[in-house]
């Protein structure tokens, strides 16, 4: 089951306090984005962010969920919680290494 836009932007609202959010399309789904770097996704109206040790410090029980067939597992925050997830996406944010520049063609 696809994703409502509307759910997706209700999200990035909550998550806005973080950085710049954005989304892009993925596999019928949607990726986010903080200030360019991928952290989490919107799957089945469900906002899930990567595991990293600051994500599952900041959160020990947080459940956990797959966001489609073969995908590895990822936190499943309470998005009402707007302070927590800020806070949730700017600690996985930092921890997750930066984005690699993309090579022109004709390089490498």
């Amino acid at each position: 089951m696809a994703s409502n836009l509307s759910y997706v932007t209700f999200v990035m609202e909550q998550m806005s306090g973080a950085g710049t959010i954005s989304y892009r399309r993925m596999f019928g789904e949607y990726g986010l984005y903080c200030d360019g770097k991928y952290f989490g996704c919107v799957c089945d109206d469900r906002a899930l962010v990567k595991i990293t040790p600051a994500g599952e410090a900041m959160l020990p029980d947080c459940p956990r969920g797959i966001p489609y067939e073969g995908g590895g597992e990822m936190l499943l925050p309470d998005v009402e919680d707007r302070e927590t997830l800020v806070e949730l996406v700017r600690a996985t944010c930092a921890a997750l290494p930066e984005k690699k520049p993309r090579k022109k063609k004709g390089e490498g």
